[in-house]
């Protein structure tokens, strides 16, 4: 209340006394209602009612003229109505401020337990599914998984597993933003949803799904929820505005439940996905036990490679490039092995694709290089008619910046001369290079190294490009010899395409060698041709550099 206001409502209670001083019959009631007022105006401290009834007892019958024969005993009734109405009502207001209080404390209570059982499923909204799909997730995938082995008579059961991989959503997050890629993951999981029917589906991480396909009877279960999977994928889906269509690519395990576990199954699944997406995406595969164990078995070699190439591991063979006019020792071609310390002796067929994929085969090659120009300086001091070695070199070589320099730098630290080494590329090396690598033949040419064409005829075959490039020498693809076994119909016209090979090779002033020559009678019809030389079983098969030095006699 104001000053005023405060002056008015004291005043309206003095009346109210003073009426019921003079009131016939003469009642307590109206004090007691003025202490309770008083209360309820929150006059309620000690100092307030003990100042309230001096006050009343010393200056309202004197100031106001109350004359009453009564009047002094009337005023200390009403006094002690006055004082027990303000500590009733004061009893009465503490006993209501502390049940408000004690209710809102419920209240807060009942508010903190409910606000707490909702941040806990939130917790378990984000513990076990997908914010963004509403799909489950990893975590419960991996828990119905374990459930799958965990439950009775698991042994006897069967499952299957679809791992699903959108093909090239990359795509669409760099070309319409993030946004619109959120959306259509969520239209591919609620196609995914409705297309497998009851089967699990969780969303995995990024444009990764997982379908687990419990109690199978056979593969094809798992077969047709996968087909169903990419049917539903493949529907158009339009997204603000953009029609979008995409496809995805899955990996499929169905196997007993007995002999294996969760994780080992998600593996092969895993595994299957990238034979999928090699295969060109758009399609399933199905896990291959056989194929995985090759797989594995490529892999730990790979892995070994490294070391085995540190511990000396890897050797040369040399098979001989003879003259087909006058049986005279050309050249010989430096082929790697691999005594492996638990395979045995492994050809380049087995490790060399290993290498190029790892990176190793810049180290190898290196190494190969090395070795076979040392060797052929070692025979070249032995005699001066020694032959020409010849090195393979792969792609990752061909594109290496550092490869002339590589090169000058043996031919230096081995002393040997330039055009004892010949350097052999595969047809389609050559051409898919570009321009950078064909500068570094020419420069290769320019000190004098020989540069050959490996395979020649199993690629383009394109001998008018071969005409603008530094080339010596080609080596006919041993698919053609093989023709030349026997005569027939079909021979006939291996011979005649390599009889038209090897005139425009010589057109081109280039030497023509024939690889895989293994009888007399090819031998006797490349000559008959015109070939210039020749390499296979027929002239000698691979074999160590003391092979080659005891033929130089």
């Amino acid at each position: 209340m104001t000053q005023a206001q405060l002056e008015e409502f004291l005043a309206g209670l003095a009346r109210r006394l003073v009426a019921a001083l003079r009131a016939e019959p003469f009642s307590v009631r109206p004090g007691h209602q003025v202490g309770v007022e008083l209360v309820a105006a929150h006059i309620a401290s000690a100092e307030g009612l003990g100042r309230t009834v001096e006050v009343l007892d010393l200056r309202l019958l004197r100031d106001l003229d109350v004359d009453h024969p009564d009047g002094r005993d009337r005023m200390a009734r009403l006094l002690g109505a006055i004082a027990t109405g303000y500590a009733r009502a004061l009893r009465d207001r503490t006993l209501d401020e502390q049940e408000t209080i004690r209710r809102a404390a419920l209240v807060a209570r009942a508010q903190a337990e409910t606000a707490l059982r909702d941040s806990e499923a939130r917790y378990r909204h984000r513990a076990t599914h997908d914010p963004l799909t509403d799909l489950p997730n990893r975590s419960l995938f991996t828990q119905r998984l374990d459930a799958v082995f965990a439950a009775p008579g698991a042994a006897t059961r069967r499952l299957g597993v679809c791992f699903v991989d959108l093909d090239g959503f990359k795509v669409v997050n760099d070309t319409l933003g993030h946004h619109i890629g959120d959306l259509l993951l969520t239209s591919v999981a609620d196609r995914l949803r409705r297309g497998v029917g009851d089967h699990l589906v969780a969303r995995i991480g990024g444009d990764e799904f997982v379908i687990l396909v419990a109690d199978t009877t056979c593969t094809d279960d798992a077969l047709k929820v996968a087909d169903a999977a990419l049917a539903a994928i493949s529907q158009p889906a339009v997204v603000e505005g953009h029609e979008l269509r995409v496809t995805a690519s899955i990996g499929i395990v169905e196997r007993p439940v007995a002999g294996t576990t969760p994780s080992e199954v998600m593996r092969a699944a895993d595994v299957t996905l990238h034979w999928a997406k090699s295969a060109g995406k758009g399609r399933w595969a199905l896990f291959d036990p056989v194929r995985n164990e090759q797989q594995l078995a490529r892999y730990a070699l790979s892995a070994a490679m490294p070391a085995a190439l540190d511990r000396g591991e890897f050797f040369l063979d040399y098979q001989p490039l003879v003259s087909l006019t006058g049986g005279a020792l050309l050249g010989v071609e430096a082929l790697v092995r691999w005594r492996h310390p638990e395979l045995g002796v492994l050809g380049p067929d087995r490790f060399i694709a290993l290498a190029e994929d790892s990176g190793l085969i810049i180290r190898l090659g290196a190494w190969v290089l090395a070795e076979a120009c040392r060797e052929a300086r070692r025979w070249l001091d032995r005699s001066p008619g020694a032959p020409f070695v010849s090195v393979n070199l792969a792609v990752r070589q061909v594109n290496d910046p550092h490869l002339v320099q590589y090169v000058t730098s043996v031919l230096a630290d081995t002393r040997l001369p330039a055009d004892r080494l010949q350097l052999e590329i595969t047809e389609s090396t050559l051409m898919s290079t570009a321009d950078g690598p064909v500068r570094t033949l020419r420069e290769l040419a320019a000190l004098g190294v020989r540069i050959a064409i490996d395979d020649f005829g199993t690629g383009y075959s394109n001998l008018s490009y071969l005409r603008s490039l530094p080339v010596q020498e080609l080596k006919l693809a041993g698919k053609f010899v093989e023709g030349l076994r026997v005569p027939s119909s079909s021979n006939r016209t291996d011979e005649s395409i390599l009889l038209t090979l090897v005139r425009l090779a010589h057109t081109l002033q280039l030497t023509v060698t024939a690889e895989g020559v293994e009888t007399a009678g090819q031998a006797e019809r490349l000559r008959a041709i015109g070939c210039d030389a020749a390499q296979g079983w027929h002239f000698g098969r691979p074999g160590p550099p003391t092979d080659i030095t005891d033929l130089l006699g």
